[in-house]
């Protein structure tokens, strides 16, 4: 009897290991329905149906939205520009928001600053709004707020509340662009690294403008009011780590004096009206990069400007009318000793005409000629790194290499010279010829006796009293036997010299002569007239220049008044011919041999050479061939005008509504045409 019961336990025990594995299986498909229905729910609870959103990233931007929707909890970054957003728009809840970082609201309709924002924020975006004031108590909401970007508003200085950064001590970068602002705010937080105020109407900088922001390192002031006479001299001395300042598209005739120069890496003057860089306003800029006065009025750079500037890796030059002379002979060698180091745009000569266009860098074979002159006797060799004080750096005179000292050198005649000079003078090997051509310019040709490898070319203005004035000097090629002076001053008396220089000589690199040099000065006088040019003596090829446009205009004259007198001619035998043929034409007739004139010329009308043809509804001008007609007078009277129709008895037009008058004629296709036989026109 065991036997037989223990099978029946079994496999009752089966079936309720069974029934309890299905309602096992069942409860857990339960469990993970209804979880997954909750989180589904719950999920669309929390990401906005009309936002797409990537783990803590909320895409809201581009959607036409109003207002801000509910949010996540686990938001950090919201994008929510380019809407229709305004401060209504945005809910209290936001303020509850604790993960929030980074907030984009640029390019919405927000009035005034946001209030209800998250105290969490660190970047915050609102730029391309029309926010006009920034009041404190909106700031201090936000206590760890580091970037702030306020561009393309209407913010003005006055809407800027007092101490306005005074709650954000974290605040770090600051872009007010493109606002309404007359002055730089004030109350900026210490923390401050990069300000941006570009295109504002900023036209004073005080010195206490920049008050404690000593840890500011870029400063962008482009396109402002700002001129030299109105920034205070200490304005930028107080920015000890500024490393980039940018004051493109102002009014600066100089760079600001006092500029910080320790850290300093970038300096953007570009599109100012600079006329000149002031000596040592690039003093102590050891780590600046990279150089920008494009687009300004310089012609030439002072000798030691960039002495300090050894990191300089980008020049940039373009768009000034650089006057390439001796003047900026000490920044081609410069150039040329920092080789690939450095890299130079636009520094192309405007001027002198002989090297227009043409690149500073590659005038090697100009530049040669340049030589320093020190006053006091001292010289240089050219190529060397001495300032010489005594050195004008104005564009040079006369040549377009020539360097000029504020006291006389030794190449100047002795005092002893009678200063009753001819045009012209001859000495042992040299003749010298001087001729004044304008009021500003004397031409100087020479001959020699014998070649030699340069010229010293020396001229002197003399004055009204005994003391004498400074001297000109310049080198010239000795295969040239030709030279021009220019910019010299009206009525004025120089004494012009010239001796030609030794192989020996021409290796020291020095203009002015030996006064016991072997070869002798030869020398000359010119005076330039007043403001009116100079009445040359007309040689031949002059006389003939002068007569060629005189015979020129006399014979076009004379051509002009014989096809006058032709084509006169021609149109008196025309007429008269005329005259003749229409006579001849008009005496056939029997009826009227008497008369010159037909049946038109009768009527009152002008005779017309063409008669209407008609064919079809349309018509078209057929001419006759005869003679010119004449002019008749006009008659005063009344026409008659005989209408021409077709001979099928068609009308040339037809209304709707035509009515027969029997009384005009009796031709068929003058009364169905509706048309009188003789219409009158009075003139």
């Amino acid at each position: 009897m065991f036997t037989i019961m223990a099978p029946v336990g079994v496999a009752k025990l089966r079936a309720r290991l069974f029934l309890l594995f299905l309602c096992l299986t069942l409860r857990a498909g339960m469990l993970q329905f209804a979880t997954a229905t909750i989180q589904g729910y719950i999920g669309d609870m929390i990401c906005p149906s009309v936002c797409r959103c990537d783990e803590d990233f909320i895409y809201c931007n581009d959607r036409g939205l109003s207002s801000i929707p509910s949010l996540p909890p686990s938001a950090s970054v919201l994008y929510l520009q380019n809407n229709q957003i305004n401060n209504p728009g945005l809910p209290t809840s936001l303020e509850r928001q604790l993960t929030v970082r980074v907030v984009y609201l640029y390019d919405n309709e927000l009035d005034e600053f946001p209030v209800h924002l998250p105290p969490s924020i660190r970047e915050l975006h609102l730029q391309d709004n029309n926010i006009r004031t920034i009041p404190r108590n909106a700031l201090a909401r936000m206590p760890l707020l580091e970037k702030l970007h306020l561009d393309d508003n209407s913010i003005s200085t006055v809407s800027i509340e007092d101490q306005a950064f005074a709650d954000n001590p974290r605040l770090r970068l600051l872009f007010l662009s493109r606002n309404h602002l007359s002055s730089i705010p004030s109350g900026l937080p210490a923390s401050l690294e990069e300000l941006r105020l570009d295109d504002n109407r900023i036209s004073t900088i005080p010195t206490h403008a920049f008050r404690g922001l000593a840890s500011l390192r870029c400063l962008v002031l482009d396109g402002n009011l700002l001129a030299n006479q109105r920034i205070a001299d200490d304005t930028f001395s107080r920015l000890s780590n500024l490393t980039e300042l940018s004051l493109v598209r102002n009014s600066l005739q100089t760079p600001p004096v006092n500029l910080p120069s320790a850290h300093l890496q970038r300096l953007a003057l570009q599109e100012n009206a600079l006329t000149h860089m002031p000596r040592g306003s690039l003093d102590g800029m050891r780590r600046l990069l990279r150089l920008d006065v494009s687009g300004n009025n310089l012609t030439t750079l002072p000798r030691g400007l960039f002495k300090d500037l050894d990191s300089l890796g980008q020049l940039l030059v373009r768009g000034n009318p650089w006057h390439c002379g001796c003047n900026l002979r000490w920044l081609y060698d410069w150039l040329h000793a920092r080789g690939n180091s450095i890299t130079v745009r636009g520094l192309t000569c405007h001027g002198p005409d002989r090297v227009r266009d043409m690149a500073l860098i590659d005038l090697t074979s100009e530049m040669e000629e340049c030589e320093v002159v020190r006053t006091a006797g001292t010289r240089d060799r050219v190529g060397g790194g001495g300032v010489d004080s005594s050195t004008t750096h104005t564009p040079p005179q006369g040549s377009l290499f020539t360097l000029r000292s504020k006291r006389p050198g030794l190449g100047l005649p002795d005092s002893g010279l009678d200063y009753t000079l001819s045009s012209s003078g001859v000495g042992k090997s040299l003749a010298l010829n001087v001729k004044p051509l304008s009021h500003n310019s004397v031409r100087v040709t020479w001959s020699v006796a014998q070649p030699s490898s340069s010229f010293r070319l020396s001229w002197l203005r003399l004055g009204t009293g005994n003391g004498m004035g400074s001297i000109t000097e310049t080198l010239v090629r000795g295969d040239r036997r030709e030279y021009l002076l220019t910019s010299l001053q009206p009525r004025s008396s120089y004494i012009i010299c010239m001796v030609p220089l030794a192989a020996s000589s021409e290796s020291k690199g020095v203009i002015s002569g030996d006064p016991d040099s072997d070869e002798a000065l030869v020398c000359a006088k010119a005076e330039t007239s007043d403001l009116i040019p100079v009445e040359e003596e007309e040689d031949e090829d002059s006389k003939q220049m002068t007569v060629l446009p005189l015979a020129g205009i006399i014979g076009g004259a004379t051509a002009i008044v014989s096809l006058a007198l032709i084509f006169g001619i021609f149109c008196w035998y025309g007429h008269r011919t005329g005259h003749l043929c229409s006579r001849d034409h008009y005496t056939r007739s029997n009826s009227r041999k008497n008369k010159t004139y037909d049946d038109y010329i009768e009527s009152g009308t002008k005779k017309d050479t063409t008669i209407l043809e008609i064919r079809s509804p349309g018509f078209q001008m057929t001419p006759m061939a005869a003679c010119p007609p004449m002019q008749p007078k006009p008659l005063r009277e009344d026409y008659i005008i005989h209408t021409i129709f077709p001979s099928n008895g068609t009308g040339l037009y037809k209304g709707d509504n035509h009515v027969s008058n029997a009384g005009h004629g009796t031709n068929r296709g003058y009364r169905e045409g509706g048309i009188p036989d003789i219409d009158y026109c009075y003139t």
